[in-house]
């Protein structure tokens, strides 16, 4: 069981986060800098009341909270759109900031009698919805234009040469998809219930398509062949007019940089490519005569070890996260070249399939066999029937403590304000 000082640090991390990207002045927490995203200050009263809600009234929203419910429902991302979001009579940032804390001060009061042999779900399902929201929230950041209000991050270790472009092989055979409550206590429930899939031999990139890489298919003339595109990718592209990654500079004085964070700066070649959409990926991979690896593929190329036919509960095995093993966490606000993580490789030899980018997969959101709401019903289910592809990995502005193999994300195929990024996959 997930002890309680280890669920009190996760909670503590995750707000010193947030409070991070929401330090800046009350003007600037009000702006919205792409009708995209949110205002930071949106974000910030969301988490708490999103916390109240689950730690302290047991999920029920008709049990009486702290904040009026007219207040309250300003809060609830199924009544307002993102875009909708800016003209809300929203709290001021010191009200937003003094209840964050408040409700903060009552969950740990909560959790001290918090049973030992409680799982801590709900305290698990709270940790991670406020580090999703810090990573939208930097989403947001990335879009904001005018002088950073972010340094350009922590360092990264160096890449190594000749891995770019490589694959390695997935035997074909069976393997276990999908994770439980007994050995993921903390899984969402679009992770659920583990079961037996037969999958196909196929080939995988060892590491993801590079910046490099994606500029020889700009050169080549990809985005202008329609070849290359489906029907709707090629809808998107022309009515986008898109014709590189987002934040990569075209002006003919600042060609061959890219916008991160305010900072304009060279883009690197052995960089993971990021700020592509799911219609891009495709196209891209259709080019390099590779295609999109399923979820399914995906996962178990990361997880599963054939030696000991079983999963890994992370693709070096079971040890936690580390600085050697992935980019997580946010601090370094970019991916890391490719073969930084030679330790982080999986069984069947793939790396950085954690962290870094989220990776666009050929699979659209459906729910595992058997699947079974958990207590937030509004998770996942209402997304299943919509248009959303499945990313998987995680980035590098994903918490370490929330990421499984077995996480799914999901968006909108024309998105690419996420930080997501292409891994190519080949049939035998």
């Amino acid at each position: 069981m997930t002890s309680r000082e280890t669920i009190a640090r996760e909670l503590t991390k995750a707000r010193e986060r947030t409070l991070r990207l929401v330090a800046f002045d009350d003007a600037e927490l009000g702006r919205q800098y792409s009708p995209l995203m949110s205002p930071l200050l949106w974000d910030l009263a969301h988490i708490g009341q999103q916390e109240e809600l689950w730690l302290l009234r047991d999920g029920d929203p008709r049990r009486p909270g702290m904040l009026a419910p007219d207040v309250e429902r300003l809060y609830d991302a199924f009544v307002n759109s993102r875009a909708s979001r800016v003209d809300l009579p929203l709290l001021p940032p010191s009200d937003a900031r003094a209840y964050c804390g408040t409700v903060r001060e009552k969950v740990l009061d909560t959790l001290d009698a918090l049973p030992d042999d409680d799982p801590g779900f709900n305290f698990a399902l709270v940790i991670s919805h406020e580090n999703q929201h810090d990573e939208t929230m930097l989403q947001a950041l990335n879009l904001r234009a005018g002088p950073p209000l972010l340094d350009s991050g922590a360092a990264l270790p160096a890449g190594r040469p000749g891995v770019a472009g490589t694959s390695v092989l997935v035997p074909g055979g069976e393997f276990v998809l999908g994770v439980d409550a007994v050995t993921e206590p903390h899984s969402l429930d679009n992770e659920r219930p583990a079961h037996v899939v037969d999958v196909p031999a196929f080939r995988i990139g060892r590491v993801p398509v590079t910046n490099a890489e994606w500029r020889e298919f700009v050169d080549d003339g990809g985005y202008d062949e329609r070849r290359w595109w489906s029907d709707r990718g090629w809808a998107h592209r022309t009515e986008a007019d898109l014709s590189a990654p987002q934040f990569w500079n075209l002006s003919v004085d600042l060609v061959g940089t890219r916008t991160r964070f305010g900072h304009v700066e060279q883009i690197p070649p052995d960089e993971p490519v990021q700020h592509v959409t799911y219609f891009e990926a495709e196209a891209y991979a259709a080019w390099a005569g590779a295609r999109l690896p399923t979820e399914v593929e995906w996962e178990k190329a990361c997880a599963w070890d054939p030696a000991l036919g079983a999963r890994r509960r992370y693709p070096w095995g079971s040890s936690e996260p580390t600085a050697a093993l992935a980019n997580l966490g946010g601090d370094a606000r970019r991916p890391a070249p490719v073969g930084a993580y030679p330790a982080g490789a999986s069984a069947y030899g793939a790396e950085q399939m954690l962290g870094d980018v989220w990776e666009w997969t050929s699979s659209p959101l459906r729910p595992w066999p058997g699947f079974t709401p958990m207590i937030y019903d509004r998770y996942t289910q209402p997304f299943f029937d919509g248009d959303y592809q499945v990313l998987r990995g995680g980035s590098w502005a994903v918490a370490a403590g929330i990421l499984r193999p077995s996480f799914r994300n999901w968006d909108h195929p024309v998105r690419r304000q996420i930080f997501a990024g292409v891994r190519l996959a080949w049939d035998t």
